[in-house]
Protein backbone atom coordinates (compact mmCIF):
# COMPACT_ATOMS: atom_id res chain seq x y z
CA UNK A 1 0.00 0.00 0.00
CA UNK A 2 1.58 3.67 -0.95
CA UNK A 3 3.02 5.76 1.92
CA UNK A 4 0.67 8.64 0.91
CA UNK A 5 -3.12 7.55 -0.17
CA UNK A 6 -4.89 10.34 -1.88
CA UNK A 7 -7.40 11.19 1.01
CA UNK A 8 -4.28 12.03 3.46
CA UNK A 9 -3.79 16.09 3.31
CA UNK A 10 -0.27 17.29 2.31
CA UNK A 11 -0.39 18.74 5.46
CA UNK A 12 -0.82 15.50 7.31
CA UNK A 13 1.17 14.16 5.10
CA UNK A 14 4.52 16.22 5.81
CA UNK A 15 3.53 16.36 9.85
CA UNK A 16 3.35 12.41 10.08
CA UNK A 17 6.09 12.16 8.01
CA UNK A 18 8.09 14.96 10.36
CA UNK A 19 7.15 13.04 13.38
CA UNK A 20 8.19 9.74 12.35
CA UNK A 21 11.82 10.98 10.79
CA UNK A 22 12.07 13.27 13.97
CA UNK A 23 14.55 10.91 16.41
CA UNK A 24 17.26 10.52 13.37
CA UNK A 25 17.30 14.52 12.57
CA UNK A 26 20.17 16.34 14.41
CA UNK A 27 19.12 19.09 16.16
CA UNK A 28 20.95 22.49 15.69
CA UNK A 29 23.39 23.47 18.71
CA UNK A 30 21.51 25.83 19.80
CA UNK A 31 18.20 24.22 19.77
CA UNK A 32 19.75 21.66 21.75
CA UNK A 33 21.17 23.98 24.22
CA UNK A 34 17.35 25.61 24.55
CA UNK A 35 16.04 21.88 25.18
CA UNK A 36 18.71 21.14 27.60
CA UNK A 37 17.60 24.08 29.51
CA UNK A 38 13.94 23.59 29.88
CA UNK A 39 14.32 19.64 30.81
CA UNK A 40 16.57 21.24 33.72
CA UNK A 41 13.50 23.06 34.34
CA UNK A 42 10.94 20.61 33.55
CA UNK A 43 12.34 18.10 35.62
CA UNK A 44 13.29 20.62 38.83
CA UNK A 45 9.87 21.48 38.21
CA UNK A 46 8.44 17.94 38.73
CA UNK A 47 10.46 17.57 42.06
CA UNK A 48 9.46 20.48 43.66
CA UNK A 49 5.52 19.17 42.54
CA UNK A 50 5.71 15.80 43.88
CA UNK A 51 5.70 17.73 47.23
CA UNK A 52 2.66 19.83 46.13
CA UNK A 53 -0.71 18.76 46.72
CA UNK A 54 -1.27 17.97 43.00
CA UNK A 55 1.74 15.70 42.90
CA UNK A 56 0.66 13.97 46.38
CA UNK A 57 -2.50 13.64 44.92
CA UNK A 58 -0.87 11.86 42.11
CA UNK A 59 1.42 9.83 43.49
CA UNK A 60 -1.12 8.65 46.11
CA UNK A 61 -3.88 7.42 43.48
CA UNK A 62 -1.05 5.83 41.37
CA UNK A 63 -0.05 3.76 44.25
CA UNK A 64 -2.70 1.79 43.96
CA UNK A 65 -2.73 0.54 40.95
CA UNK A 66 -0.79 -2.34 40.56
CA UNK A 67 1.15 -3.24 37.58
CA UNK A 68 3.79 -3.19 35.54
CA UNK A 69 7.41 -1.68 36.26
CA UNK A 70 8.66 0.51 33.57
CA UNK A 71 9.24 4.00 34.37
CA UNK A 72 9.89 5.82 38.00
CA UNK A 73 7.47 8.67 39.50
CA UNK A 74 10.17 11.40 40.21
CA UNK A 75 10.80 13.03 43.75
CA UNK A 76 9.50 9.39 45.04
CA UNK A 77 10.85 5.49 44.98
CA UNK A 78 7.35 4.38 43.15
CA UNK A 79 8.06 2.46 39.93
CA UNK A 80 4.58 1.93 37.35
CA UNK A 81 3.48 1.95 34.37
CA UNK A 82 5.19 4.03 31.63
CA UNK A 83 1.21 5.44 31.30
CA UNK A 84 0.43 6.16 35.02
CA UNK A 85 4.64 7.63 35.32
CA UNK A 86 3.50 10.36 32.77
CA UNK A 87 0.45 10.93 34.67
CA UNK A 88 2.05 11.91 37.96
CA UNK A 89 5.05 13.35 36.69
CA UNK A 90 2.67 15.62 34.45
CA UNK A 91 0.66 16.66 37.67
CA UNK A 92 3.86 17.24 39.80
CA UNK A 93 5.59 19.09 36.76
CA UNK A 94 2.28 21.93 37.09
CA UNK A 95 1.50 21.55 40.72
CA UNK A 96 2.24 25.14 41.21
CA UNK A 97 3.23 28.04 38.51
CA UNK A 98 6.76 26.84 38.30
CA UNK A 99 6.72 25.17 34.63
CA UNK A 100 7.52 26.81 31.26
CA UNK A 101 5.46 28.14 28.67
CA UNK A 102 5.30 28.51 25.23
CA UNK A 103 3.39 31.90 25.14
CA UNK A 104 2.44 32.86 21.70
CA UNK A 105 0.15 29.50 22.05
CA UNK A 106 -0.15 30.06 26.33
CA UNK A 107 0.58 26.32 26.10
CA UNK A 108 2.99 25.03 28.84
CA UNK A 109 4.68 22.30 26.58
CA UNK A 110 7.28 21.02 29.17
CA UNK A 111 4.57 19.97 31.93
CA UNK A 112 2.94 17.04 29.03
CA UNK A 113 5.78 16.40 26.96
CA UNK A 114 8.79 15.83 29.12
CA UNK A 115 6.82 13.08 31.82
CA UNK A 116 5.52 11.52 28.23
CA UNK A 117 8.94 11.28 26.62
CA UNK A 118 10.74 10.16 29.49
CA UNK A 119 8.83 8.03 30.84
CA UNK A 120 8.72 5.96 27.42
CA UNK A 121 12.56 6.21 27.23
CA UNK A 122 12.61 4.64 30.60
CA UNK A 123 10.04 1.78 29.49
CA UNK A 124 12.51 1.11 26.60
CA UNK A 125 15.94 2.40 28.39
CA UNK A 126 16.40 4.48 25.31
CA UNK A 127 19.08 7.31 25.29
CA UNK A 128 19.06 10.95 26.42
CA UNK A 129 19.82 11.68 22.94
CA UNK A 130 16.34 10.66 21.20
CA UNK A 131 14.56 11.84 24.77
CA UNK A 132 15.84 15.45 23.69
CA UNK A 133 15.43 15.23 19.77
CA UNK A 134 11.79 13.99 21.10
CA UNK A 135 10.85 17.09 23.39
CA UNK A 136 11.55 19.36 21.02
CA UNK A 137 8.96 17.60 18.40
CA UNK A 138 6.77 17.92 21.28
CA UNK A 139 6.82 21.19 21.65
CA UNK A 140 6.53 22.03 17.86
CA UNK A 141 3.52 20.03 17.99
CA UNK A 142 2.13 21.33 20.96
CA UNK A 143 2.88 24.86 19.78
CA UNK A 144 1.36 24.73 16.03
CA UNK A 145 -1.61 22.37 17.18
CA UNK A 146 -2.77 25.00 19.46
CA UNK A 147 -1.81 28.16 16.89
CA UNK A 148 -3.05 26.34 14.09
CA UNK A 149 -6.77 26.49 15.74
CA UNK A 150 -7.21 30.16 16.16
CA UNK A 151 -8.77 32.05 16.06
CA UNK A 152 -11.02 29.87 18.23
CA UNK A 153 -9.54 29.94 22.00
CA UNK A 154 -9.32 26.24 22.31
CA UNK A 155 -7.63 24.79 25.64
CA UNK A 156 -3.86 23.96 25.88
CA UNK A 157 -4.83 20.68 26.81
CA UNK A 158 -5.47 20.44 22.68
CA UNK A 159 -1.84 20.70 22.13
CA UNK A 160 -0.34 19.65 24.71
CA UNK A 161 -2.33 16.05 23.93
CA UNK A 162 -1.28 16.30 20.25
CA UNK A 163 2.18 16.95 21.89
CA UNK A 164 2.80 14.39 23.85
CA UNK A 165 1.34 11.68 21.68
CA UNK A 166 3.41 13.10 18.88
CA UNK A 167 7.06 12.50 21.20
CA UNK A 168 5.43 9.14 22.42
CA UNK A 169 5.00 8.17 18.78
CA UNK A 170 8.54 8.84 17.33
CA UNK A 171 10.39 7.02 20.67
CA UNK A 172 7.79 4.00 19.80
CA UNK A 173 9.18 4.47 16.04
CA UNK A 174 5.90 4.10 14.57
CA UNK A 175 6.15 4.72 10.79
CA UNK A 176 4.15 7.97 8.95
CA UNK A 177 1.20 5.84 8.39
CA UNK A 178 0.73 4.51 12.21
CA UNK A 179 2.02 7.96 13.20
CA UNK A 180 -1.54 9.46 11.46
CA UNK A 181 -3.52 6.99 13.85
CA UNK A 182 -1.90 8.37 16.80
CA UNK A 183 -2.44 12.17 15.79
CA UNK A 184 -6.68 10.55 15.19
CA UNK A 185 -6.64 9.21 18.58
CA UNK A 186 -5.56 12.74 20.13
CA UNK A 187 -8.01 14.12 18.23
CA UNK A 188 -11.31 11.69 19.55
CA UNK A 189 -9.67 12.38 23.14
CA UNK A 190 -9.30 16.38 22.42
CA UNK A 191 -10.77 18.21 25.18
CA UNK A 192 -9.98 20.29 28.49
CA UNK A 193 -11.60 22.73 30.12
CA UNK A 194 -10.56 26.31 30.93
CA UNK A 195 -12.84 26.04 34.49
CA UNK A 196 -9.59 24.63 35.57
CA UNK A 197 -8.77 28.21 36.52
CA UNK A 198 -11.05 28.40 39.20
CA UNK A 199 -9.97 25.37 41.23
CA UNK A 200 -7.94 27.23 43.85
CA UNK A 201 -6.04 23.48 45.11
CA UNK A 202 -4.23 23.36 41.10
CA UNK A 203 -5.21 19.65 41.61
CA UNK A 204 -7.44 19.83 38.89
CA UNK A 205 -5.02 22.25 36.79
CA UNK A 206 -2.51 20.17 37.65
CA UNK A 207 -4.35 17.43 35.70
CA UNK A 208 -5.66 18.58 32.79
CA UNK A 209 -2.36 20.63 32.28
CA UNK A 210 0.21 18.12 32.85
CA UNK A 211 -1.37 14.84 34.03
CA UNK A 212 -4.01 14.34 31.53
CA UNK A 213 -2.23 14.73 28.31
CA UNK A 214 0.94 13.00 29.51
CA UNK A 215 -1.30 9.87 30.47
CA UNK A 216 -2.90 10.54 27.48
CA UNK A 217 -0.60 11.26 24.80
CA UNK A 218 1.45 8.15 25.61
CA UNK A 219 -1.69 5.70 25.96
CA UNK A 220 -2.64 6.59 22.77
CA UNK A 221 0.89 5.96 20.51
CA UNK A 222 0.92 2.23 22.52
CA UNK A 223 -2.40 1.39 21.61
CA UNK A 224 -1.29 2.25 17.71
CA UNK A 225 1.97 0.09 18.35
CA UNK A 226 0.00 -2.63 19.34
CA UNK A 227 -2.25 -2.80 16.80
CA UNK A 228 -4.77 0.31 16.97
CA UNK A 229 -5.57 1.33 13.31
CA UNK A 230 -7.61 5.31 12.44
CA UNK A 231 -8.37 7.01 9.89
CA UNK A 232 -5.71 8.36 7.90
CA UNK A 233 -6.21 12.34 8.34
CA UNK A 234 -8.29 13.41 11.43
CA UNK A 235 -7.38 17.17 10.14
CA UNK A 236 -8.98 16.83 6.87
CA UNK A 237 -12.53 15.24 5.00
CA UNK A 238 -15.81 15.02 6.82
CA UNK A 239 -16.01 16.36 10.49
CA UNK A 240 -12.63 16.93 11.14
CA UNK A 241 -11.09 18.26 14.01
CA UNK A 242 -10.98 21.80 12.65
CA UNK A 243 -14.55 21.48 11.18
CA UNK A 244 -15.44 20.81 14.78
CA UNK A 245 -13.21 22.84 16.89
CA UNK A 246 -12.39 25.90 14.41
CA UNK A 247 -13.82 26.10 11.18
CA UNK A 248 -11.45 29.23 11.10
CA UNK A 249 -8.86 27.46 11.85
CA UNK A 250 -5.32 27.25 9.44
CA UNK A 251 -4.32 23.70 8.80
CA UNK A 252 -1.11 24.99 7.15
CA UNK A 253 0.56 26.21 10.74
CA UNK A 254 0.74 22.38 11.55
CA UNK A 255 3.28 21.57 8.88
CA UNK A 256 4.94 25.12 8.57
CA UNK A 257 8.60 25.66 9.52
CA UNK A 258 9.13 22.23 10.52
CA UNK A 259 12.38 21.49 10.42
CA UNK A 260 13.82 25.17 10.52
CA UNK A 261 11.55 27.39 12.98
CA UNK A 262 11.71 24.82 16.27
CA UNK A 263 9.13 26.09 19.04
CA UNK A 264 11.38 25.79 21.61
CA UNK A 265 13.09 28.32 20.89
CA UNK A 266 9.98 30.61 21.37
CA UNK A 267 9.35 29.12 24.72
CA UNK A 268 10.19 30.56 28.09
CA UNK A 269 11.34 29.57 31.23
CA UNK A 270 9.83 31.43 34.53
CA UNK A 271 12.93 32.35 36.37
CA UNK A 272 10.64 32.71 39.78
CA UNK A 273 8.12 30.35 41.05
CA UNK A 274 5.21 32.45 40.17
CA UNK A 275 2.41 32.98 37.52
CA UNK A 276 3.37 33.58 33.85
CA UNK A 277 2.07 37.20 34.20
CA UNK A 278 4.31 38.08 37.54
CA UNK A 279 7.23 37.37 35.73
CA UNK A 280 7.78 41.29 34.09
CA UNK A 281 6.71 43.02 37.21
CA UNK A 282 9.01 40.53 39.45
CA UNK A 283 12.36 41.23 37.08
CA UNK A 284 11.66 45.13 36.61
CA UNK A 285 11.38 45.70 40.78
CA UNK A 286 14.26 43.47 41.33
CA UNK A 287 16.45 45.45 38.67
CA UNK A 288 14.91 49.06 40.75
CA UNK A 289 16.20 47.34 43.82
CA UNK A 290 19.47 46.75 43.39
CA UNK A 291 20.45 49.96 40.78
CA UNK A 292 18.90 52.13 43.15
CA UNK A 293 19.25 50.34 46.67
CA UNK A 294 15.55 50.91 48.31
CA UNK A 295 13.98 48.47 50.35
CA UNK A 296 9.91 48.72 51.87
CA UNK A 297 10.43 51.77 54.04
CA UNK A 298 11.13 53.97 51.08
CA UNK A 299 8.57 52.94 49.36
CA UNK A 300 5.41 55.89 49.34
CA UNK A 301 3.58 54.14 46.24
CA UNK A 302 4.28 51.33 43.68
CA UNK A 303 2.71 51.24 40.71
CA UNK A 304 3.13 48.10 38.03
CA UNK A 305 1.56 48.81 34.76
CA UNK A 306 1.00 45.37 32.81
CA UNK A 307 -0.70 43.90 29.91
CA UNK A 308 -4.81 44.31 30.60
CA UNK A 309 -5.39 40.59 29.99
CA UNK A 310 -2.51 39.25 31.94
CA UNK A 311 -3.41 41.27 34.98
CA UNK A 312 -6.56 39.63 35.79
CA UNK A 313 -5.05 36.20 35.60
CA UNK A 314 -3.00 37.17 38.73
CA UNK A 315 -4.75 40.29 39.96
CA UNK A 316 -5.00 39.74 44.33
CA UNK A 317 -5.88 35.92 43.73
CA UNK A 318 -6.15 33.94 46.82
CA UNK A 319 -3.04 31.86 45.82
CA UNK A 320 0.22 33.47 47.11
CA UNK A 321 2.36 32.12 44.11
CA UNK A 322 -0.08 33.57 41.94
CA UNK A 323 -0.94 36.92 43.44
CA UNK A 324 0.96 39.66 41.85
CA UNK A 325 0.89 42.43 44.83
CA UNK A 326 1.29 39.96 47.32
CA UNK A 327 4.79 38.91 45.66
CA UNK A 328 5.94 42.66 44.94
CA UNK A 329 5.44 42.96 48.56
CA UNK A 330 7.33 40.03 49.64
CA UNK A 331 9.72 40.89 47.08
CA UNK A 332 10.42 44.53 49.05
CA UNK A 333 10.25 42.78 51.79
CA UNK A 334 12.63 40.35 51.92
CA UNK A 335 14.91 41.78 48.73
CA UNK A 336 14.48 38.60 46.55
CA UNK A 337 11.54 36.18 46.47
CA UNK A 338 12.63 31.89 46.88
CA UNK A 339 9.75 29.02 45.95
CA UNK A 340 9.59 28.96 49.86
CA UNK A 341 8.60 32.39 50.32
CA UNK A 342 6.30 31.99 47.16
CA UNK A 343 4.71 29.80 48.36
CA UNK A 344 4.25 30.58 52.00
CA UNK A 345 0.08 31.25 52.70
CA UNK A 346 0.98 32.49 56.27
CA UNK A 347 2.90 35.55 54.86
CA UNK A 348 -0.36 36.87 53.60
CA UNK A 349 -1.59 37.32 56.51
CA UNK A 350 2.03 39.20 57.67
CA UNK A 351 1.18 42.94 58.91
CA UNK A 352 4.38 44.25 57.03
CA UNK A 353 3.38 42.19 53.76
CA UNK A 354 0.00 43.00 54.00
CA UNK A 355 0.90 46.99 55.08
CA UNK A 356 2.93 47.46 52.35
CA UNK A 357 0.10 45.58 49.93
CA UNK A 358 -2.12 48.76 50.44
CA UNK A 359 1.04 51.10 49.01
CA UNK A 360 1.10 48.92 45.81
CA UNK A 361 -1.30 49.55 41.98
CA UNK A 362 -1.63 47.46 39.53
CA UNK A 363 -2.71 48.83 36.00
CA UNK A 364 -4.25 46.67 33.41
CA UNK A 365 -2.76 48.67 30.28
CA UNK A 366 -3.91 47.31 26.64
CA UNK A 367 -1.09 48.99 25.24
CA UNK A 368 1.36 46.75 26.68
CA UNK A 369 -0.94 43.61 25.27
CA UNK A 370 1.25 41.87 23.50
CA UNK A 371 0.16 38.70 21.31
CA UNK A 372 3.46 36.97 22.07
CA UNK A 373 3.26 37.61 25.22
CA UNK A 374 6.78 38.67 27.04
CA UNK A 375 6.03 39.69 30.31
CA UNK A 376 5.95 43.23 29.93
CA UNK A 377 5.66 45.68 32.77
CA UNK A 378 6.29 49.28 32.83
CA UNK A 379 6.90 50.52 37.00
CA UNK A 380 6.81 53.80 38.89
CA UNK A 381 7.75 54.10 42.46
CA UNK A 382 7.53 57.02 44.64
CA UNK A 383 9.93 57.50 47.38
CA UNK A 384 9.21 58.66 50.71
CA UNK A 385 12.25 60.97 49.90
CA UNK A 386 10.04 62.43 47.17
CA UNK A 387 11.57 60.85 44.26
CA UNK A 388 10.14 59.32 41.58
CA UNK A 389 11.87 56.30 39.42
CA UNK A 390 10.37 55.13 36.65
CA UNK A 391 11.61 51.53 34.94
CA UNK A 392 9.96 48.72 32.26
CA UNK A 393 11.29 46.04 30.59
CA UNK A 394 9.59 45.01 27.17
CA UNK A 395 10.92 41.18 27.10
CA UNK A 396 11.16 40.30 31.03
CA UNK A 397 14.04 37.66 31.78
CA UNK A 398 13.36 34.20 30.63
CA UNK A 399 10.82 34.79 27.51
CA UNK A 400 12.37 33.76 23.94
CA UNK A 401 13.98 37.73 23.57
CA UNK A 402 16.00 37.52 26.93
CA UNK A 403 16.49 33.79 27.70
CA UNK A 404 18.05 32.76 30.99
CA UNK A 405 21.41 31.54 30.68
CA UNK A 406 22.41 28.18 32.83
CA UNK A 407 23.95 29.92 35.75
CA UNK A 408 20.68 31.62 36.46
CA UNK A 409 18.65 28.12 35.42
CA UNK A 410 20.85 26.47 37.72
CA UNK A 411 19.97 28.48 40.84
CA UNK A 412 15.96 27.85 40.18
CA UNK A 413 16.88 24.10 39.79
CA UNK A 414 18.35 23.92 42.71
CA UNK A 415 16.04 26.01 45.04
CA UNK A 416 13.46 23.64 43.61
CA UNK A 417 14.74 20.43 43.95
CA UNK A 418 17.32 20.75 46.85
CA UNK A 419 14.99 20.92 49.76
CA UNK A 420 13.48 17.19 48.29
CA UNK A 421 16.49 15.62 47.18
CA UNK A 422 19.14 17.12 48.72
CA UNK A 423 21.10 19.86 47.26
CA UNK A 424 24.12 17.56 46.15
CA UNK A 425 21.78 14.79 44.54
CA UNK A 426 20.20 18.12 42.94
CA UNK A 427 23.70 19.46 41.41
CA UNK A 428 24.39 15.92 40.36
CA UNK A 429 20.60 15.46 38.25
CA UNK A 430 21.43 18.66 37.24
CA UNK A 431 24.73 18.05 35.68
CA UNK A 432 23.57 15.10 34.35
CA UNK A 433 20.81 16.23 32.38
CA UNK A 434 23.15 19.30 31.22
CA UNK A 435 25.30 16.19 29.38
CA UNK A 436 21.97 14.11 28.89
CA UNK A 437 23.05 13.03 25.26
CA UNK A 438 26.06 11.21 27.27
CA UNK A 439 23.65 8.95 28.98
CA UNK A 440 22.94 6.04 26.88
CA UNK A 441 19.89 4.52 29.38
CA UNK A 442 17.69 7.05 30.77
CA UNK A 443 16.98 4.73 33.64
CA UNK A 444 19.90 5.76 34.99
CA UNK A 445 18.37 9.05 36.46
CA UNK A 446 16.39 6.91 38.59
CA UNK A 447 18.82 6.66 41.40
CA UNK A 448 19.00 10.53 41.38
CA UNK A 449 15.52 11.53 41.05
CA UNK A 450 13.77 9.24 44.14
CA UNK A 451 13.84 9.64 47.56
Amino acid sequence: MPASLPEVSPVMDALSGYIARALRQPLPAEVAERARLHLVDTVAAMVSGSRLLPGKRAAAYVRTQAGRKDAGVIGTSLITSVQFAALANGMSGHGDETDDTHPPSRTHPGTCIVPAALAVCERDQLSGQKLLRAMVLGYDVCARTVIALAPTPVSSTYGHLFGAAAAAAALLRLDARRVRYVLAYAGQQASGLYTRLRDSQHVEKAYAVGGMPAHNGVQTALMVKSGFTGVEDVFSGDHNLFATYSPAGDPQVLAHGLGQEYEIMRSAIKCWSAGGPIQGPLHVLREMMALHRIGPDDVEKLVARLPDKELSIVSNREMPNISLQHLLAVMLVDGTLTFASAHDVGRMKDQKVRALRQRIETVGDPGLTDSLRRWRCVMEIRLKDGRTLRHQTMAALGTAENPISRAVEERKALDLMGRIIGRRRAAELIAALWNVERISNLRALRSLYIR
